[in-house]
C-alpha cells in the first residue's frame, strides 16, 4: 500500500511540474485607456465607417477621458464648471432640456494590434452607457445596437484588424431613452427606470441630477489576445462544511470549478482545462465542438488544512492565487488568474428574532453594515479609491455593505477590495421603489401601475443579470443577491431570476426578494419596514425596538469645517440656525437639520463652531446607534445596515467622510460603537454592558468605571471582574446612584475600561452627560487646556504621535488630529488614523498612528486641536 500511495504522489508531483513548466500563457490584456477623442454627434458629419479608418483627422477633436462620462470629459476639458462645487450643477445644461443629441457623442481611439497564426483577438467593454454602436476599420463590429448600462459587450476583432497593424476604433454612445424630467422626485419623474441604467442620476434625496444621466464608456475598454479557444467567465465554488473555528488545525475544505470555453475554430479542438491552486491540480480533456461556446466542469478538488476567510472583525482574510488554464498540445490558448477566498456563507431564519441570520464557515456574524450608493456621482473610478473607502469600512469594525438599487453593480475592482478587507456584500439589483412604482407620488410622470413594470425590456434585465452574475460571483466578499431597493422587479423578471437564473449561476447565496423583505426582516410595526433616518436621542437606540434586521437606519453626518469649504464658497459659509431657512446652498447639498441637537452645546457663533459641536452630534449619534443594536444582540436583532456611510456627491447627509475622503467624527463613534469586544454604558439606565462578537469566550477581564468633573478631578466608581460569553451581551453593574450625585449642574464625563489580566486596555470608552436641565453648559465653560504632540515614524508612511495632557487641568476633550501639508496646511487626504476626536484625561497620554500612501512625510505636519485646546501644529522631521 504504502508503494502505491508512493507511486500516486509521484504522478501528482509529475504532473503539477508539467503544467507549471508550461510556456507563458499567450493572452495578452491590456487597457484603452488614454488617446481618445470625442466629438458631439452633431458636429460630426459622416458616419461610423469612414471615422473608423485610419487616415481620417481627429487630432482637433476634443480630448477624451475613457473611462468615464460624457461630462466627465467636459469637465476634464473645462467646459463646464465642476459639479461638485457650490450651485455649479445649475450652470450645466440638463439633457431633459437639451435632447438625447447633446449628450450623443463619438469616442474614437487608435491602436496597434495583429494577430498571427492562430491568435484570437478580443475587444471587450465593460460598461457603456446606454447603447452603442461600434466600428473598426471601416467595418461595423455589433451588427445590432448594444443597449444596457449593466451589461458587458465582447467581440471577436480578429478578421478586422488592419493588416499593417494600425488599427481605428470609432463608438457611438447614445443616452439613456428615457432620462427623464429632474422635478425634485426621487429618481425625477421616474421615467429613467424605463431604461436599465442608473436611477440616482435623474436626482434623489442626496444628490442633484447628474445633467448627463452617465452617459458614456464609464468601464473599462480591454484589447484580450489568446490562442483559438477563449478561457471566460470561471466559477470557483468553495465548501466548508461544519462549524469552524479561526485558529488551528482545519478539516479540509472542497472546491469546485467550472469555465466557459469558446472555440473559434471551424473545426472541433482537443484540450485540457487544468485549475490550479495550493500547489494542487484539477483537470479535465475535453473535445470542444466547433465555432461553440462549451461549459466544461473540473473535478472537486480537496484542499488540507485550508486557510479560512473571514469577514472584518472575525478573523483572517485569507487569499488563494487560483490560476486556469486551457491547454492544447502542450500550448496555453488561455488563462485566467483569481484570487479566491475559502468560506462558505449560509443564512437561516432566526425564531426568536423573526430576521435572517448569517453563518460564515459554520459561525454566526452578526452583521454590522453600510449603506453604499456609489464612489462617484459621474463616475470617476479607480482601484486606489476603491481600497481607500473600503477601508474605511473597515475601519469602522463594519462587517458589510449593501449596495443599493438604485446604482449599478459594483466593479470587480470593489469586490477586491471587499475581499482583503473582509466586507460582507448585499448587492441589490437596479430596482428602487421610488422609481418603480412602490408609493403613489405627485412628482412621477405615469402611475404606480405603469412604473410597476419598469423597465420596459425584461428579457434585457435577465440577459445583465445572468453576465453581471457571472462577473462578480468568485469574489468571497460577495454575500447575498437582492431584487431592488424596497420592491421587487416584476414577476417576470423576479422568478426566473430567482428560480432559475441565480441557481444555474451561482446557488451558493441567499437572494433576498427586495431589501424590506420579511424573510429577512420581519415587520410588526407597520410602514415601509427601515428607517427612520433623522437625529434621535441617543437613548432611543438603546430602548425602542425597532425592525429586526433592518437594511436602512440613519442620521446625519456633515463634516468639519474644513471639509465645508472645499465645496461651498466663503460667502455662503453660514451657520444654519434652526428654525431660520438654511442658506441656498447649503439647502440644494440636501442640509439636514441638527436643529434641536446643537442647541444644548450653545448657538452656533459662525458656521466654524457649528461644524465642531455637528462632530459632537455625530459622533454621539453613530456610537449610540451601534452600541444599542449590539446590546439587544441576538435579542431583538441580527444585524443593522446604516443608512449611508458615504457619499458619491458632495451633500450634507449620511456620511463617515465626505467625498473628498476627509474624515469626520462619525467614524469614530461608529468605530468605537462596532468595536467586536466592547464596553459600552447604557444612556437609559447607565448599566455598564459588554458585549463579545468572538467566537471564544473572555474571561478574567477588569470592567472598570471612573467619573471626571469639568475641572479633571477624577472619581473613582467601580472595578469587578468578569468573563463573557462568545456572541454575548453581558451586564455588568449599574452606576446609575454615582451619575445622579456627582453630575450636579455641570454635566460628567464617564470613562470606561475593559483590561485583561495583564492590566492591558482591551476597550475604552468615554462618554459626556448632559447636566441636570438636559444641556451641556459645562462644557461651555470648560477651561483650556494644552496638549503636547510626540511624533515617531514607524513605516515610510506611518506616523505614530503621542498625545499628553498636562496634569491639574481639565480633560482635554474631544480632540481632532490632522495629517497636513506642512507649506500650504491643507489636509493630506486620505489618512486613516487608529482613532481621532480623542478625548486624553488629565496627566495621561494617547497614542494615535496615522497612515498615508500618497506623501512623503517630510513635507507633513501634524494639526491638533480641540474643544478646549487651541490649535498647534508639530513637524514630523
Amino acid at each position: 500500500m504504502k508503494m502505491i500511495k508512493s507511486a500516486y504522489l509521484f504522478l501528482a508531483y509529475t504532473l503539477l511540474s508539467f503544467f507549471l513548466a508550461l510556456p507563458a500563457s499567450a493572452q495578452q490584456k491590456y487597457e484603452l485607456n488614454s488617446g481618445w477623442f470625442c466629438a458631439n454627434i452633431n458636429e460630426v458629419k459622416v458616419g461610423g465607417a469612414q471615422l473608423s479608418k485610419s487616415d481620417f483627422p481627429v487630432d482637433q477633436w476634443m480630448k477624451a477621458t475613457v473611462p468615464g462620462t460624457v461630462l466627465t470629459t467636459l469637465l476634464d476639458n473645462k467646459k463646464v464648471p465642476d459639479p461638485f462645487y457650490g450651485m455649479n450643477n445649475k450652470l450645466i445644461k440638463d439633457i431633459y432640456h437639451t435632447g438625447n443629441d447633446y449628450y450623443t457623442y463619438w469616442f474614437v481611439k487608435s491602436f496597434t494590434q495583429v494577430a498571427k497564426g492562430d491568435e484570437q483577438v478580443w475587444l471587450q467593454f465593460r460598461g457603456v452607457n446606454y447603447k452603442t454602436e461600434i466600428f473598426l476599420n471601416g467595418k461595423k463590429v455589433n451588427a445590432q445596437i448594444h443597449e444596457g448600462m449593466h451589461l458587458r459587450q465582447q467581440y471577436n476583432i480578429t478578421s478586422l484588424l488592419a493588416a499593417n497593424g494600425n488599427n481605428r476604433l470609432a463608438v457611438l454612445v447614445y443616452p439613456p431613452d428615457f432620462p427623464g424630467d429632474p422635478n425634485g422626485g426621487q429618481g425625477g419623474d421616474g421615467t429613467i427606470a424605463k431604461g436599465l441604467t442608473t436611477q440616482y442620476t435623474a436626482g434623489w434625496d442626496w444628490i442633484q441630477p447628474i445633467r448627463d444621466r452617465n452617459t458614456g464608456i464609464w468601464d473599462k475598454v480591454t484589447i484580450e489576445k489568446t490562442k483559438v479557444v477563449n478561457l471566460q467567465n470561471p466559477h470557483i465554488v468553495t465548501l466548508v462544511p461544519g462549524k469552524r473555528s479561526v485558529e488551528g488545525q482545519q478539516q479540509p475544505a472542497m472546491i469546485k470549478a467550472s469555465a466557459e470555453l469558446i472555440n473559434t475554430s471551424p473545426k472541433s479542438v482537443a484540450g485540457t482545462l487544468v485549475l490550479t491552486m495550493a500547489g494542487k491540480t484539477s483537470q479535465a480533456k475535453v473535445v470542444l465542438p466547433a465555432n461553440k461556446t462549451t461549459e466544461v466542469l473540473l473535478p472537486q478538488l480537496s484542499l488540507s488544512n485550508p486557510k479560512l476567510w473571514w469577514p472584518n472583525g472575525y478573523g483572517e482574510q485569507n487569499l488563494y492565487p487560483v490560476k486556469i488554464q486551457f491547454i492544447i498540445s502542450n500550448t496555453v490558448s488561455d488563462e485566467e488568474n483569481l484570487n479566491i477566498g475559502v468560506r462558505q456563507i449560509e443564512t437561516t431564519f432566526n425564531a426568536h428574532t423573526q430576521s435572517m441570520e448569517t453563518t460564515i464557515n459554520g459561525q454566526k456574524i452578526f452583521i454590522k453594515g453600510g449603506n453604499w450608493i456609489i464612489s462617484d456621482a459621474i463616475l470617476r473610478f479607480s482601484p486606489q479609491r476603491y481600497d481607500a473607502e473600503i477601508r474605511f469600512h473597515k475601519e469602522m469594525n463594519l462587517n458589510l455593505i449593501r449596495i443599493w438599487g438604485g446604482a449599478i453593480t459594483e466593479r470587480p475592482e470593489f469586490y477586491e477590495a471587499c475581499d482583503k478587507y473582509g466586507l460582507l456584500v448585499f448587492q441589490d439589483f437596479w430596482f428602487s421603489g421610488d422609481a418603480n412604482g412602490r408609493w403613489y407620488d405627485p412628482l412621477k410622470k405615469e402611475d404606480q401601475w405603469s412604473r410597476r413594470k419598469y423597465p420596459d425590456n425584461h428579457q434585457l434585465v435577465l440577459t445583465a443579470a445572468a453576465d453581471q452574475i457571472k462577473m462578480i460571483r468568485n469574489h468571497a466578499s460577495l454575500a447575498f443577491w437582492c431584487g431592488g431597493n424596497e420592491i421587487t422587479p416584476p414577476d417576470d423578471i423576479l422568478i426566473p431570476l430567482r428560480d432559475e437564473v441565480l441557481p444555474k449561476l451561482d446557488g451558493t447565496r441567499t437572494f433576498i426578494d427586495f431589501s424590506n423583505s420579511d424573510a429577512m426582516s420581519v415587520n410588526t410595526f407597520g410602514g415601509n419596514g427601515d428607517g427612520p433616518y433623522n437625529i434621535q436621542n441617543p437613548r432611543t437606540f438603546w430602548t425602542n425596538r425597532t425592525f429586526p434586521f433592518n437594511s436602512e437606519i440613519g442620521s446625519v453626518g456633515t463634516g468639519d469645517y474644513e471639509s465645508l469649504k472645499r465645496f461651498i464658497p466663503e460667502a455662503n459659509l453660514i451657520a444654519p440656525q434652526y428654525p431660520n431657512k438654511v442658506d441656498s446652498v447649503w439647502e440644494y447639498h440636501k442640509y439636514i437639520g441638527y436643529d434641536q441637537y446643537i442647541k444644548p452645546y450653545g448657538e452656533a457663533k459662525n458656521v466654524q463652531d457649528f461644524a465642531q459641536k455637528a462632530q459632537l452630534v455625530n459622533y454621539n449619534q453613530y456610537r449610540a446607534l451601534m452600541e444599542g443594536f449590539s446590546a439587544h444582540m441576538w435579542d431583538w436583532y441580527t444585524g443593522s445596515i446604516i443608512w449611508k456611510t458615504q457619499n458619491p456627491w458632495t451633500a450634507l447627509r449620511g456620511q463617515m467622510y465626505d467625498y473628498y475622503l476627509d474624515v469626520n467624527a462619525a467614524l469614530y463613534g461608529l468605530r468605537l460603537g462596532s468595536e467586536p469586544l466592547h464596553i459600552m454604558l447604557n444612556p437609559a439606565d447607565s448599566m455598564i454592558t459588554v458585549v463579545n462578537n468572538h467566537f471564544v469566550p473572555k474571561r478574567n477581564l477588569m470592567v472598570k468605571a471612573t467619573a471626571y468633573d469639568m475641572t479633571g478631578k477624577a472619581y473613582f466608581l467601580d472595578q469587578i471582574f468578569y468573563e463573557i460569553n462568545p456572541a454575548t451581551v453581558k451586564k455588568c453593574f449599574s452606576i446609575k446612584s454615582a451619575i445622579e450625585k456627582l453630575k450636579q449642574k455641570d454635566g460628567l464625563f464617564i470613562q470606561l475600561s475593559l483590561l485583561n489580566e495583564k492590566e492591558q486596555v482591551l476597550s475604552e470608552n468615554f462618554y459626556w452627560l448632559e447636566d441636570e436641565d438636559g444641556t451641556y453648559k459645562g462644557l461651555q465653560k470648560m477651561n483650556k487646556t494644552s496638549v503636547s504632540i510626540q511624533s515617531k515614524v514607524i513605516a515610510k508612511n506611518k506616523v505614530e504621535v503621542k498625545l499628553t495632557a498636562p496634569s491639574n487641568q481639565p480633560v482635554a476633550f474631544f480632540t481632532r488630529i490632522a495629517l497636513i501639508d506642512k507649506q500650504t496646511g491643507k489636509r493630506i487626504l486620505p489618512a486613516f488614523y487608529s482613532d481621532n476626536y480623542v478625548s486624553i484625561l488629565p496627566g495621561t497620554s494617547k497614542m494615535v498612528s496615522v497612515d498615508c500612501n500618497n506623501v512623503d512625510l517630510k513635507d507633513c505636519a501634524i494639526e491638533v486641536y480641540g474643544w478646549n485646546v487651541d490649535k498647534i501644529n508639530k513637524v514630523i522631521f
